[in-house]
């Protein structure tokens, strides 16, 4: 890996992880990993180019109908690709068809840039995780197989501790905090060869007291009402939350610096 090298465009690709679900602004828009890793990159590239095609709820095979051709028409330096953890959420998965699909991905990908960067996604840790924690193990081993395979980087955000702790993620419990998500641009700054700014991303927040049983159980109804019992409705109902939204940022344009970045 080249140390402190200049690339000159990124794409990101995948879904609400990437698109940068639960980094919220004030104008009610998201921010994310992606997003501050551009914002970093374009601080040492003058007329640094970004796009991110990412949308919250997309499912590996959508990921690759929809945004893999995309991404690797636009010839950038560095394409991420983060998909195929909706699908192990689902009550029913094929886990065979799953890592097809990210075969697919990465072959189609891998040739289009200089650097291809793939990723074992965060695990919140808690009950969710232990319930899926096989599938998503399956997933990340194919990953990290394409990655020897097509020579792309493979960021570990999986086996990172700070990663783990319920205080970097939202109240839905299935989204990064800002804080979470300046983790991982961090995690992904360094693995494509920059100078670190905080060697210790990967390192919890110091211990502090857990919150009492009336606010757990406060924070447990919330959840459910709020989020759990939306997303079993959309089970349910074969629904997404980005039916119909349009990819974050379309089109590989320089990338303007933002006061909030």
């Amino acid at each position: 890996m080249q140390t402190n090298p200049a690339h000159t465009s990124l794409v990101a690709v995948g879904d609400s992880f990437t698109e940068g679900m639960s980094d919220l602004l004030p104008d009610g828009s998201y921010r994310g990993w992606a997003d501050l890793l551009a914002a970093r990159m374009a601080a040492r590239t003058p007329g640094f180019r970004y796009a991110n095609l990412a949308v919250r709820g997309k499912l590996i095979g959508q990921i690759v109908e929809e945004q893999v051709g995309v991404a690797a028409a636009m010839g950038a330096d560095v394409i991420t690709l983060v998909g195929g953890l909706n699908d192990t959420l689902r009550p029913k998965c094929d886990m065979g068809r799953v890592k097809g699909l990210l075969t697919e991905a990465v072959e189609q990908l891998a040739p289009a840039c200089k650097q291809l960067v793939l990723m074992r996604s965060p695990g919140r840790q808690g009950p969710v995780l232990e319930r899926f924690r096989p599938r998503m193990e399956e997933l990340f081993d194919c990953v990290e197989e394409l990655a020897a395979r097509h020579d792309a980087v493979v960021v570990d955000l999986y086996g990172a501790p700070a990663l783990g702790d319920p205080r970097l993620w939202d109240v839905d419990r299935l989204h990064l905090t800002a804080e979470g998500h300046r983790r991982v641009a961090e995690a992904v700054w360094q693995a494509l060869g920059y100078e670190a700014e905080d060697p210790d991303w990967h390192v919890a927040p110091p211990p502090a007291l857990p919150p009492g049983w009336v606010a757990r159980r406060v924070a447990d109804v919330r959840f459910t009402r709020q989020h759990l019992l939306p997303w079993i409705g959309r089970r349910l109902t074969g629904r997404s939350s980005g039916d119909g939204r349009p990819a974050k940022r379309p089109e590989l344009l320089p990338y303007l610096m933002d006061t909030s970045e």
